[in-house]
């Protein structure tokens, strides 16, 4: 097989930057929301309940961003997977090229929202 033939292997490997970019992003939310925690005044019962609300969404933003890694890295490794023979016919499957249109709606969905989000995090910082 020449080394650039494109084989599942490959695609999983060039693929991963998704999940490992999605989880870098995920972690900088994390360390953001618990450099806010000790502006909370938790002298009342909303400073308390906001203070409850971010531990755990620094609890669960992590957990997210540690598993998008673990994702990332095993799709890395499988990069010199043997190709295997595959069914063209399935390879047509409508539900296949829909759920394949699907994913490249949404990923140009996550483009426009990082580019609104990027906008308003930058008028923040000024």
């Amino acid at each position: 097989m020449a080394d650039d033939e494109q084989t599942c292997g490959k695609g999983l490997a060039e693929h991963a930057v998704v999940p490992r970019v999605m989880g870098e992003l995920i972690a900088a939310l994390a360390e953001n929301l618990e450099l806010h925690l000790p502006t909370i005044q938790t002298s009342d019962p909303a400073g308390r309940a906001e203070h409850a609300a971010y531990e755990k969404l620094i609890a669960e933003h992590r957990t997210i961003a540690a598993q998008l890694a673990a994702v990332a890295t095993h799709m890395t490794g499988y990069r010199d997977l043997a190709m295997a023979s595959h069914d063209m016919a399935r390879m047509q499957d409508p539900k296949r090229v829909e759920a394949f249109g699907r994913y490249v709606k949404l990923e140009r969905e996550l483009v426009a929202v990082l580019q609104a989000s990027v906008a308003r995090d930058q008028e923040l910082m000024g």
